[in-house]
């Protein structure tokens, strides 16, 4: 496909993208407002405490990752600074937030994905959700006990910021919808460059020897090269396929799935939150060294788990014939 006509393509699926975005971000960021002026956010924010107070964090934020567990990193970046102002956020509080958010958000629809390919919805969601915390918890503890991180956040965007009146709320809103659109076009358009001059597919192929140290090979590695550049939406649907084929290990498909949940979409997803302010070193390089770990442990306790429980607890009994078709491949 020539590049011109690529970008054409992308861009429009870009639009249509952006435009559903629209229809969630907006209401729920109104909405939000609305609440928070009547008080209502104050109310709610105890219920998150908890959580919030385990990895050092405010407890308004709490809505934030609820609606980003929900609806997607586009649905909880708008909230962030309406709940919180910035200058009361330090980096490492922007950091272990986006943390929480890389690790687990647009669930209803990820999970989905991720089970259409076989491994069961609840332990992969239980999984995410953990990870996230987790790895927010060792953030807080090596920031807390050192110091660092600590100086104010000064985002290079501020999605939307806390406003005393309607006008300045509306003004802000346009202003990071505008906003959005431009980071989802240069992104999108940079991911298509991409791969349209094979640097991609150079990238995944070198990624190979790393997702082996996490229990990830042969076929499964490349489709959890492709998540973890491209997203699950991605990387999850070449699994759902190779899966109901038989082509690759029920097992390897759990394995991946984990990673993939724990590490996708590492190019968008991180620069969205570093432009919030949030490190670098810890939301990208952190999280994959915390991922490929927490991976290859999880691929070392399946392996003291007996088929029938395997496919009990932690994978779909309907893909038995896909099974069958694996087990009869490998003879």
């Amino acid at each position: 496909m020539p590049a011109p006509t690529a970008v054409l393509r992308k861009t429009l699926n870009t639009l249509e993208t952006y435009w559903m975005l629209i229809r969630i971000v907006v209401p729920i960021t109104i909405l939000t407002e609305l609440l928070s002026q009547m008080g209502a956010i104050e109310a709610v924010a105890p219920a998150f405490a908890p959580v919030m107070s385990l990895v050092g964090l405010p407890p308004e934020l709490g809505l934030a990752w609820l609606s980003g567990m929900l609806i997607g990193i586009w649905g909880a970046v708008p909230l962030v600074f309406v709940l919180v102002p910035v200058d009361s956020l330090s980096v490492a509080d922007i950091t272990i937030f986006s943390a929480l958010l890389l690790f687990a958000h647009g669930l209803p629809i990820e999970q989905r994905i991720i089970q259409k390919a076989g491994p069961g919805m609840i332990v992969t969601t239980l999984l995410r959700v953990a990870g996230g915390v987790f790895y927010a918890f060792l953030l807080h503890l090596l920031f807390d006990g050192t110091g660092w991180l600590s100086t104010t956040a000064h985002p290079t965007w501020i999605s939307m910021n806390a406003t005393s009146d309607w006008p300045g709320f509306f003004g802000s809103l346009f202003e990071t919808m505008l906003s959005m659109l431009v980071i989802l076009l240069a992104l999108s358009w940079g991911l298509e460059i991409l791969k349209i001059t094979g640097l991609m597919d150079l990238i995944m192929t070198a990624l190979a020897p790393v997702l082996r140290l996490a229990g990830i090979r042969g076929e499964a590695g490349q489709f959890t090269a492709v998540g973890l550049f491209l997203g699950i939406s991605y990387g999850g649907g070449l699994l759902i396929r190779a899966a109901r084929s038989g082509a690759v290990a029920p097992r390897q498909v759990f394995i991946s799935c984990i990673f993939m949940g724990f590490a996708h979409s590492i190019i968008e997803d991180t620069l969205i939150v570093v432009a919030l302010g949030a490190d670098l070193g810890a939301v990208l390089g952190g999280r994959l060294v915390f991922g490929l770990a927490a991976t290859a442990a999880i691929a070392g306790i399946l392996r003291y788990v007996s088929d029938e429980k395997f496919f009990t607890w932690v994978f779909r009994s309907s893909t038995a014939k896909a099974v069958e078709r694996y087990q009869h491949m490998s003879r």
